[in-house]
């Protein structure tokens, strides 16, 4: 976001006050919803589609390999980026509220092609915590209308999910905005209503000359309702002018905003100035508005839930069971001492940038595996919709997948890498392979983790290890035909934008049958039971240390598509931050 400068600073209150006032005023506060909300279901926001659409720019028009600029991670290639648009004066400068939309107009100048992009971007993606709340929420009449810019269908799902069925929530898109006056006339809550489109609608209102020209009446729609609510905006930067001169014209209309205006804002810095102005322009008025700094929408969502004792969330419980929720630790206040954790957990640097696709007949992953053993070949390969994916020579390639359609390139995207796809798991698969060749364990793959353990358990390499636990290998008393070893489980996951491998120290088996898992299980719980917190941070420590590396490298091929990595040592946030 470009530096703003002589801009209103905007009132402010803590994210706990707004759940106190909204906990009291039920039906009272219409939502206004933008991309941000999205971002933890795995859609990419629009400050990433900008650097994706300039990524597309340069490479079409520098006509480079995508490869050379697939890492977007990369401070120096987005450089690269950023002064190739800049050169072109028709683009406005970097960080410009306009900037989003110039781009998608330049890279899809055509409406069906900027569909058919949204509808990629949201493939596969589900509701989260927070859309499922906020289903929550209207099922108890706390929210009835919600307003939003986005193209996904995930409150639409979140609501089925809620209600039981497809029919309770209404939505409205510039498709048809006549029925908007209707329904909320008959209060046919709740009301979703999209003020740009969703992916099946024909009107998708994304580029500057079709957000300037956003449909009237919906606009005005918005003017109206905010006579007789308040409003919540949520993930939504400030960057659409025309939803803007909206929300401008609001707030001058007689009492405006009965129930407030709060502007959801995650991170530390200023909004956009338009915004802070849109703010402090109402509060000087009398309304009552403030902007609402908070970690993440689903956190903010989680927190707005908690105290309503009536709200059915079951279905929230029964949809997410067993899963693991992070977020950003809140910024530590001033006191004495200071907090440090180390999480187990370090940072993948760099990984392939591309692999081998192959279009063919060919069923799942395990038919993909076990046509590469029998051919005898030394490829690792994995079947995703896309095709067969795979690192290896492209002659052992050929002789295990031919007959095939095509025969071509894989570029790696950071939005496949969120979640657990195919792409992930063909690089954990190569990643556990480069870490065994270079470190001289063994890996053992398991569906939610692969196991790494020393070869050569005498060997020097291995000393710091015995020096924190003694022994790092042998029988299981009473069951010589059981060895274990001292050894670590590691895992992709993605967090704040980019991906880490986890690192889980374990006892690690050989030898294992059904009659004996119980022996097994009480061993290791019996060595294990006294590692507390110096002895697990000096295992994270240790294995942090023996499994980082550069140009990590799975194949050692000289043709062909190699896969290469570089782990970092540091485990992720385990320092002091830095005021």
């Amino acid at each position: 976001m470009a530096a703003m400068t002589n801009q209103t600073e905007a009132p402010e209150i803590l994210a706990d006050d707004f759940v106190r006032r909204f906990s009291q005023r039920k039906g009272q506060l219409m939502w206004l919803l933008g991309a941000g909300v999205s971002a933890s279901a795995n859609i990419i926001t629009a400050w990433d589609m900008i650097w994706r659409f300039k990524q597309t720019l340069f490479i079409t028009q520098r006509r480079v390999p995508a490869s050379s600029v697939a890492d977007l991670s990369n401070v120096a290639i987005r450089r690269m980026l950023d002064a190739h648009v800049a050169s072109n004066e028709a683009f406005p400068p970097s960080g410009a509220p306009e900037e989003y939309a110039a781009l998608f107009e330049a890279v899809y100048p055509a409406e069906k092609d900027r569909r058919s992009f949204i509808d990629t971007m949201i493939e596969g993606a589900k509701p989260s915590f927070g859309h499922l709340a906020l289903a929550a929420l209207c099922k108890a009449d706390f929210t009835q209308l919600i307003w939003t810019t986005n193209f996904d269908h995930l409150l639409a799902d979140a609501c089925a999910t809620a209600y039981g069925t497809t029919s309770r929530l209404s939505s409205i898109s510039p498709d048809s905005p006549e029925q908007a006056p209707q329904l909320i006339g008959e209060q046919r809550w709740p009301i979703e209503i999209k003020l740009h489109g969703d992916f099946r609608s024909r009107r998708l209102k994304n580029t500057s000359e079709e957000l300037r020209q956003q449909d009237r009446q919906l606009r005005q729609m918005l003017i109206d309702s905010c006579r007789g609510s308040g409003l919540i905006v949520a993930g939504y930067s400030g960057r659409d002018q025309s939803l803007m001169d909206a929300l401008e014209n609001a707030i001058e209309q007689p009492a405006a905003m009965p129930g407030g205006l709060f502007w959801l804002h995650r991170g530390h810095e200023a909004p956009l100035a338009r915004v802070s102005d849109l703010i402090s322009r109402a509060a000087a008025k009398g309304l009552e508005a403030v902007l609402v700094r908070i970690e993440s929408f689903d956190e903010l969502m989680r927190d707005l839930v908690r105290p309503l004792d009536d709200l059915d969330t079951g279905f929230i419980e029964a949809r997410h069971e067993g899963r693991q929720w992070w977020s950003a630790a809140p910024a530590p206040s001033a006191g004495r001492g200071w907090p440090v954790i180390r999480l187990n957990a370090v940072e993948i640097k760099s990984i392939p940038s591309q692999c081998r696709r192959i279009v063919c007949d060919v069923g799942g992953t395990a038919d993909v595996r076990r046509l590469v053993a029998e051919a005898g070949v030394d490829v690792i390969a994995a079947r995703s919709k896309a095709g067969v994916l795979a690192f290896g020579r492209d002659d052992d390639l050929k002789r295990v997948f031919t007959p095939f359609d095509e025969f071509d390139l894989h570029a790696f995207e950071n939005k496949r890498l969120r979640w657990e796809s195919a792409e992930r798991g063909i690089l954990r698969d190569a990643l556990s392979r480069a870490l065994g060749d270079a470190r001289g364990l063994e890996v053992v793959r398991r569906r939610s983790a692969d196991l790494l353990a020393p070869i050569d358990c005498a060997a020097e390499q291995w000393a710091g290890l015995r020096r924190l636990v003694e022994r790092i290998d042998g029988q299981v008393p009473g069951h010589a035909e059981i060895r274990w070893r001292e050894g670590v489980a590691v895992r992709l996951e993605w967090a704040d934008e980019r991906l880490w491998l986890v690192l889980d120290p374990r006892l690690i088996f050989d030898g294992v049958t059904d009659d004996t898992k119980a022996a097994v299980a009480d061993f290791s719980r019996e060595r294990t039971v006294r590692r507390y917190n110096p002895a697990m941070n000096n295992l994270v420590a240790f294995w942090s240390a023996a499994l980082a590396g550069r140009d990590l490298r799975s194949l050692a091929i000289g043709d062909g598509i190699d896969a290469r990595f570089t782990v970092g040592r540091s485990n992720a946030f385990s320092a002091r931050a830095k005021a």
